[in-house]
């Protein structure tokens, strides 16, 4: 018997095992809540832990004049900036500020990728963050926007509530499955990764620079 047959052999042989084989309940009692509740000071401290580590720029919005403020200044020099539809007006004229030009992205009048290349940045708003892994996830509602928007431009501006912020995972996917249709983005940082040689390179598959407005 040659190589080939030889794995195509244990292959089968495998399969009809785990066919006779009973499996048992799978185990979902997953831990559902911190040490503190959602929206807490310690939790939100964490996120912003995290997210400073993963070389995140993080400004703490108290109020709705701080939030407008905070998104001007994350924008900081980019000129062209791409927003989803549903954004609040609010935040897309903070976009504006200094003579930036603001594009709105819907899926019915959607951005050609390429053209989504050219623009300096994106700002949205978000549906969860994970103090415990420093993860903002998009649900793509309206004032998320489409995928490509969030992963073409080489910066992000996020506004993530605060009380949005909950300790753990399952948490979070609990507050996703209630629309499970929705298509997520799952954020940790700016995008990076390494070669073989673990030279790391930012903006491999995302924006190379995450800014977050933490809002209260």
């Amino acid at each position: 018997m040659d190589a080939k047959s030889a794995i195509l052999a244990r292959a089968r042989d495998a399969i009809s095992r785990s066919q006779t084989r009973p499996v048992g309940p799978i185990p979902r009692n997953y831990i559902r809540s911190g040490e503190n509740p959602p929206g807490s000071k310690p939790v939100v401290d964490d996120m912003i832990e995290k997210l400073e580590d993963y070389s995140a720029g993080v400004i703490v919005a108290p109020k709705d004049a701080a939030i407008l403020d905070a998104i001007d200044e994350l924008l900081g020099e980019a000129r062209t900036v791409v927003v989803p539809d549903g954004l609040p007006e609010a935040y897309k004229k903070a976009a504006a500020r200094g003579g930036r030009t603001v594009v709105e992205d819907s899926r019915k009048k959607a951005i050609a990728t390429l053209d989504l290349n050219e623009i300096d940045a994106v700002v949205t708003c978000s549906r969860v963050g994970i103090s415990i892994s420093g993860t903002i996830i998009l649900d793509g509602e309206p004032d998320q926007g489409r995928r490509a928007i969030s992963l073409v431009p080489d910066k992000h501006v996020v506004v993530l509530e605060r009380e949005s912020i909950v300790p753990t995972v399952p948490q979070a996917v609990d507050i996703l499955g209630e629309h499970p249709t929705r298509p997520t983005t799952w954020i940790a940082g700016g995008s990076a990764t390494s070669d073989i040689e673990l030279v790391r390179v930012n903006g491999v598959h995302g924006p190379r620079n995450l800014r977050v407005v933490v809002a209260h």
